[in-house]
């Protein structure tokens, strides 16, 4: 109930910066992935394949690329909003290479500044497939499911590959820094739209803006961008762009 009170102020107050999952594809853009989706195809590999199948579709394992880069993929445990592994054997993090490119950049720029510091990444693509078992499994009703998560039959830019959720791992203590909420936490104190307001309340601490601002340094000058909602998402590309790019992955 707390999660649905939060989203219902949201939307009436908005955020200064949408989330990305929400924007809209252009009229072309939408008819081709409908195209796409009406048009039969090859059944798809099983989950227990997924790398298989993304080394198929041109992605990368961003452990192999980028030096240092650490990996816990929430979505293979029960650790995430949903408390549900989708991913199943599924370990490794894979995304576009361009997208793996410029988080090598923000890798570097954190290690030269901080050399006790990595990149913790918590996610990277998610196929269309489990999209789809997200949205299925999540009980809301199909107008609030947005909230939660992208209609598969559109599609967010984690499923092109180009989106990335991570925070920052201490490489001292074992421990990712306090960034005043959880990953996947659903609230105001996760929002960076909303970081003066909860300082106010004391919901959030100024180390743990500072610790964000580590984050966002590191990949706002890697050409990322971020979101109003989520401290730990970032984008490689707008909407447009992914989809002018890139095709879905199934």
């Amino acid at each position: 109930m707390k999660k649905l009170i939060y989203f219902s102020l949201g939307l009436a107050l908005a955020c200064t910066a949408p989330k990305s999952d929400q924007e809209t594809f252009s009229g072309a853009q939408r008819d081709s992935l409908f195209q796409e989706e009406a048009a039969p195809k090859e059944e798809a590999s099983s989950l227990n394949d997924l790398e298989g199948s993304f080394q198929e579709q041109g992605l990368v394992d961003i452990e192999k690329e980028i030096p240092g880069i650490q990996v816990d993929l929430k979505y293979s445990t029960e650790d995430n909003f949903f408390k549900q592994d989708v991913y199943g054997d599924l370990t490794r993090c894979y995304l576009q290479p361009v997208a793996a490119a410029m988080l090598a950049k923000a890798q570097k720029a954190l290690q030269e500044e901080y050399p006790n510091l990595s990149l913790l990444v918590y996610d990277g693509v998610r196929p269309i497939r489990v999209q789809q078992i997200l949205w299925d499994g999540l009980d809301k009703p199909d107008s609030l499911k947005p909230l939660y998560v992208s209609d598969p039959k559109i599609g967010g830019l984690h499923n092109f590959g180009v989106a990335v959720d991570l925070s920052i791992l201490d490489l001292k203590t074992g421990k990712a820094l306090d960034m005043g909420t959880p990953f996947d936490y659903f609230g105001y104190p996760a929002y960076p739209d909303r970081e003066l307001q909860m300082l106010a309340e004391k919901k959030i601490t100024k180390a743990q803006v500072a610790n964000r601002e580590i984050l966002r340094k590191v990949m706002k000058g890697a050409g990322f961008t971020g979101i109003g909602s989520e401290w730990w998402h970032f984008n490689a590309f707008s909407r447009k762009e992914a989809g002018e790019k890139f095709a879905l992955i199934q």
